[in-house]
């Protein structure tokens, strides 16, 4: 066994460091919560290169007195709690008194500050844990920590840092937090000399959710209000249409502190169940005010988890809320409507024939052999069932030879209602709930759902098109602009040729906006900004990959909503034309999803439900 021995000082603030600060993300949340909890009305973070050369945090808080600021940066000192018993009551941002001493040992960092009661302010230096330089400088009231070059000491944790624009996502996501929970503080987000946010500090939430999502989130919004004994809720949720494919729209405060809660999220998905489709997530931005010491708030270093005591009344309270809030909102989205052209011939959909297929007269059926049309009209058949397909060899085993006569008099048709060599035989009879076709072919009756099966076409025509790059677009007039955050506006530009392929056109439009200008011909005025928004939702989950399951997965979206659907009117003409187009294809029994695209039922069965046979 090793020799057991004490770490020296820089190894023992180095684990440190690591417990609580990941990536830049970590240092501008610590020094962000410290600038709250100094009463600061106005912050203001820059970046350059995503935080890895340069974080800067400028606040107009209480400042440091000179003679604590040494202080504040050895570990465990903090001015937010003083004894054990604190730690059942805590009610500021930030308490364990490691922040400064983590980010000062892996990074190299400048302190300036000044109190109002100061005559100059200070100046304090300290390089991966060592002192540089203290003295005094002329300086506003507040606070500005400079930090440069993180982990310039342990480049082996800097090789685990993403891209520059991947890192400064993360710091616009603990800024779009960071507004919301306090919305009467002034936040303004720079990275690489752009604005990204800005919140004026006028207390309104709305604002902000307007200033960061854009309008078509701020005008679904529904209040939620709730109180009992030991909790208050308050705060908005978004209407069904506009839930997204992952998380990033729930955002939920308790006492103003943002966390990750299982509890928290599948209180908000059951409040939700019925009005979304699985594996789509609500917006929600729900403030909890619940009382300090039923809540442990020491769980984690980085203090995004918190345990709660009362868990099952917070489940309730909000589960119970935001239903209610559902339930007494009309939740038929708003839809702009458009003076629409008429559709010339040649953008009529595919599936839609100009006149009734000629086709040539049909020959008299053969006759069947006697003893098969004796047992067709026999009450009781034999035990084993002839089914229409049955082959021939197994008929000769109850009907002789010298009764059938030779074989190539039985003309027992095995051909599947699909092939082409059943077209002229099969007749489609009508159509039942407005959804599904019944064809007679042979013994058979056919169901066939026509959403299903025009999607399987579409989705079939798609894939083709996507692979020879014939996928053509539609101009939008007027453009459909879609706000985004950092990290999505990073997978479009890593992602713009995928796009281009399916028929976006895309460009910026400013600050966190773009424009789409045009979209796939096919989905003209049918979804396209919801099928954007699902794609761009998946290549953010994956960090900007693209793989060919996802392109194929979002063909599927794209074949959907082109499709026609069910309780749909189609005419008699349209319904042939689409088995036609089915009919054409490798595997016509499936749609994208996997849902059958038309199912059969015998005769004989059908004869057997009405007693016709026992």
């Amino acid at each position: 066994m090793a020799k057991i021995q004490l770490l020296d000082q820089k190894t023992i603030d180095n684990i440190a460091a690591g417990e609580v600060i990941e990536r830049p993300a970590s240092v501008v949340k610590e020094l962000v919560e410290n600038a709250i909890d100094a009463k600061a009305n106005a912050v203001t973070v820059e970046l350059k290169d995503g935080g890895l050369t340069l974080i800067r945090v400028t606040d107009n808080g209480c400042g440091i007195p000179k003679d604590q600021v040494k202080i504040a940066f050895l570990r465990h000192a903090t001015s937010k709690i003083q004894s054990v018993e604190d730690l059942l009551t805590v009610s500021s941002l930030g308490f364990r008194g490691e922040a400064l001493s983590s980010i000062s040992a892996v990074s190299q960092v400048e302190l300036v500050t000044k109190t109002a009661e100061g005559f100059s302010g200070v100046s304090y230096k300290i390089c991966g844990g060592q002192e540089e330089d203290f003295s005094e400088i002329g300086a506003p009231d507040g606070t500005t920590f400079l930090v440069k070059n993180l982990f310039y000491n342990t480049p082996a944790r800097r090789k685990f840092l993403k891209s520059a624009a991947t890192e400064a996502g993360y710091v616009e996501q603990i800024m779009v937090h960071m507004a919301l929970s306090h919305p009467e503080i002034s936040f303004k987000f720079i990275h690489n000399n752009k604005n990204k946010i800005y919140t004026s500090g006028n207390g309104s939430i709305k604002d902000i959710i307007y200033h960061i999502y854009g309008k078509d989130v701020a005008k679904a919004l529904i209040p939620v209000e709730a109180e009992d004994q030991e909790i208050s809720l308050k705060g908005w949720i978004g209407k069904p249409h506009i839930s997204r494919g992952n998380r990033n729209y729930e955002s939920y405060f308790i006492n103003g502190r943002y966390i990750k809660s299982p509890l928290i999220y599948r209180a908000i998905e059951e409040a939700y169940k019925t009005f979304t489709m699985v594996h789509k997530y609500p917006f929600v931005c729900l403030d909890l005010r619940i009382l300090p010491e039923l809540l442990d708030v020491n769980v984690h270093p980085t203090k995004m988890e918190i345990r709660f005591r009362n868990g099952n009344d917070i489940y309730e309270l909000l589960t119970a809320s935001i239903r209610q809030a559902l339930l007494q909102k009309d939740l038929i989205p708003e839809v702009a409507v458009a003076e629409k052209k008429g559709k010339t011939e040649q953008e009529k959909p595919e599936y839609i024939s100009k006149q009734e297929p000629k086709t040539e007269k049909r020959q008299p059926k053969p006759k069947m052999p006697e003893p098969f049309e004796k047992m067709r009209r026999k009450e009781e058949p034999p035990k084993k069932a002839v089914y229409a397909g049955v082959n021939y060899n197994t008929l000769r085993q109850k009907f002789p030879e010298e009764k059938t006569g030779p074989a190539h008099q039985m003309t027992l048709n095995e051909t599947s209602v699909l092939a082409k060599e059943a077209k002229p035989d099969r007749k489609i009879i009508g159509q039942l709930f407005q959804t599904y076709w019944l064809i007679e072919y042979e013994d058979q009756l056919f169901l066939m759902d026509q959403h299903a099966a025009h999607e399987k076409v579409n989705y079939e025509r798609l894939m083709k098109n996507f692979k020879k790059k014939e996928i053509y677009s539609q101009g939008l007039e007027p453009p459909i602009v879609v706000t985004v955050s950092m990290a999505e506006a990073q997978a479009l530009d890593q992602c713009k040729d995928i796009f281009a392929q399916l028929g976006f056109s895309i460009e910026s439009f400013g600050g966190n906006e773009f424009c789409i200008r045009e979209v796939p011909a096919n989905l003209y005025g049918i979804g396209e900004r919801e099928l954007f928004i699902e794609l761009l939702d998946s290549i953010s989950r994956e960090s900007g990959a693209v793989s060919v399951d996802m392109v194929s997965e979002k063909l599927a979206s794209m074949a959907c909503k082109m499709s026609i659907k069910g309780n749909q009117k189609v005419s008699m003409l349209e319904a042939k034309h689409l088995l036609d187009e089915l009919m054409e294809l490798e595997n016509p029994y499936q749609c994208p999803h996997g849902r059958p695209t038309i199912i059969k039922m015998s005769k004989y069965e059908i004869e057997k439900k009405f007693k016709r046979i026992v």
